[in-house]
C-alpha cells in the first residue's frame, strides 16, 4: 500500500472483479486461452431501440449541459411508471426517486448518508462486495448476517446480537440474490420490515435482478409490502434487465426522508447521469419489453445446461431462481480460494471464490451465465477434467 494511502484502505481487500481482470490479462499475455465465468456482464448487446434513442439524445444540445442532480423529471417519471407497471408500486417521482450512476455508486454512497463512523450496517453473509467495502471506506462497521443453505440463504437478521443492534443504523438485503441465485418471498420481506421498524434501521433492498428470474417466477419489490415506505429504500438498475452495464444508469426509490438525505450526499459528490443516457433509459423503461423474455429464456437455457453438467460432475449447487449466476459447492479437499486458483491455473477458466462475497461463501464458488453457449460448454468440460 502506498504511504500516501489512508489507513482505512488497509482493511479493504482488492476489488474482486478488478483482480479477475488482472489475472485474465496475465494469462492471456502468456498465450493461454482464458474463459471467464467470473463477471456478470451480459454478453448480448443493448437492445437496438434503446441505442437508437441514445443516438438521437446525444445530438440534442440541451443534453450537453450539466444534468439534474436527482435525475431529469422525465427520467424519474419513467422510473415511477416502471414501478407502477411492473409491481403496482406508486411513488412520487419528485420526492421518492433519485437517479444513480449505476447501483454500485448508489450503494457506496449509502454509508456516508446513513451510517456514522463506528456504527453498524447489517449485511448479508454472502453478497455484493460493495456492501462491506462501502462501510470500510466510511470507517463504519459491518455485521455479517448468517446466510446458509439450511435456511435457504435468507440473511438471518433476527440472530443479530443486542450489542450490535444498539449501534446499528442500516440493514441491506438483496433478492434474487447475487451470488446464490435464490429468491425471497413476501413473508421474509414482511419480517425484515418489522425488524427494521423495531430497531429503527433503514432497510435497503438491492433489486438489481428483478427481471431475471426462471421457471415463471416473478420477483417482487419490497415496496409492495405494507409499511415498506416507512423505512425502506430499493435499488433498481438498467444493467441486467436491459443489458446496459456500461451505461451506468439506475435509480433508488422509497422513503421520502431517506431520499432527501441521500440526495444531500449525492449532490455534494457527483453531478448526475449524462442526460442523453437518461433519455435512453426512459426508452428502456417505457418502450418494448419483449427482449427481456428472450434474454431470460437464454439465461435459463444456460442455467439448465450448467446444472446438467454439474450433476454429471457430482458438484452440488444451490437451485437458482434468478440472477445470471450459479452458486456451487467446492469439491472436497479445497478451500474456495484454492479451488478458484486451481481452475484458473490448470483449466484456464475463471470462477469467483465464494469468500469474495463474505464469510459464509467459504466452500462455494460462483459461475456466471453471461458467456456464449459454446464457450460455457468448453469451460465446464475443462473443469470436469480436473
Amino acid at each position: 500500500m502506498s504511504h500516501f494511502a489512508a489507513k482505512r484502505l488497509e482493511n479493504l481487500p482488492p476489488y474482486l472483479f478488478a483482480e479477475i481482470d488482472r489475472k485474465k490479462a496475465e494469462l492471456e499475455a502468456a498465450g493461454h486461452d482464458v474463459i471467464s465465468l467470473g463477471i456478470g456482464d451480459p454478453d448480448k448487446p443493448t437492445p437496438e431501440h434503446i441505442v437508437d434513442a441514445m443516438a438521437v439524445a446525444i445530438r440534442d444540445p440541451k443534453n450537453h449541459h450539466y444534468p439534474s442532480y436527482s435525475g431529469s423529471p422525465a427520467y424519474r417519471a419513467a422510473c415511477a411508471q416502471f414501478l407502477d407497471t411492473r409491481f403496482g408500486v406508486k411513488v412520487d417521482p419528485a420526492s421518492q426517486i433519485i437517479s444513480l450512476i449505476g447501483s454500485k455508486e448508489g450503494i457506496a454512497h449509502l454509508f456516508p448518508a446513513f451510517v456514522d463512523p463506528g456504527c453498524y450496517t447489517l449485511i448479508p453473509g454472502v453478497g455484493y462486495p460493495v456492501y462491506s467495502g462501502g462501510g470500510i471506506l466510511n470507517d463504519s462497521l459491518s455485521h455479517w448476517m448468517p446466510m446458509r443453505e439450511e435456511n435457504g440463504f435468507l440473511a438471518d437478521f433476527e440472530s443479530t446480537p443486542p450489542e450490535v443492534l444498539a449501534k446499528a443504523q442500516m440493514m441491506i438485503i438483496s433478492y434474487p440474490n447475487n451470488p446464490t441465485g435464490v429468491a425471497a418471498g413476501p413473508e421474509y420481506f414482511d419480517r425484515a420490515i418489522a425488524f427494521a421498524k423495531q430497531h429503527d434501521l433503514l432497510l435497503i433492498h438491492d433489486n438489481a435482478y428483478c427481471d431475471v428470474a426462471y421457471d415463471g417466477f416473478r420477483p417482487t419489490s419490497i415496496l409492495e409490502r405494507p409499511g415498506a415506505l416507512d423505512c425502506c429504500l430499493e435499488f433498481f438498475s438498467t444493467s441486467k434487465s436491459y443489458n446496459m452495464t456500461g451505461w451506468r444508469c439506475a435509480f433508488v426509490a422509497g422513503n421520502t426522508e431517506a431520499i432527501k438525505t441521500f440526495g444531500t450526499v449525492k449532490s455534494n459528490i457527483d453531478s448526475g447521469i449524462f442526460t442523453a443516457v437518461q433519455d435512453a433509459a426512459i426508452e428502456a423503461f417505457t418502450g418494448p419489453q419483449d427482449e427481456i423474455a428472450t434474454m431470460v429464456a437464454l439465461y435459463q437455457h444456460r442455467r439448465d445446461l450448467v446444472m446438467k453438467t454439474l450433476d454429471e460432475m457430482g458438484i452440488h449447487y444451490a437451485y437458482p431462481q434468478g440472477t445470471i449466476f450459479m452458486w456451487a459447492r467446492v469439491p472436497e479437499g479445497y478451500s474456495s480460494a484454492e479451488y478458484a486458483e486451481k481452475v484458473l491455473m490448470e483449466a484456464h477458466v475463471i470462477v469467483a471464490a465464494g469468500t469474495a462475497y463474505g464469510p459464509d461463501g467459504e466452500g462455494w464458488f460462483r459461475l456466471s451465465l453471461a458467456c456464449e453457449d459454446d464457450r460455457l460448454v468448453e469451460a465446464l468440460e475443462r473443469m470436469s477434467k480436473l
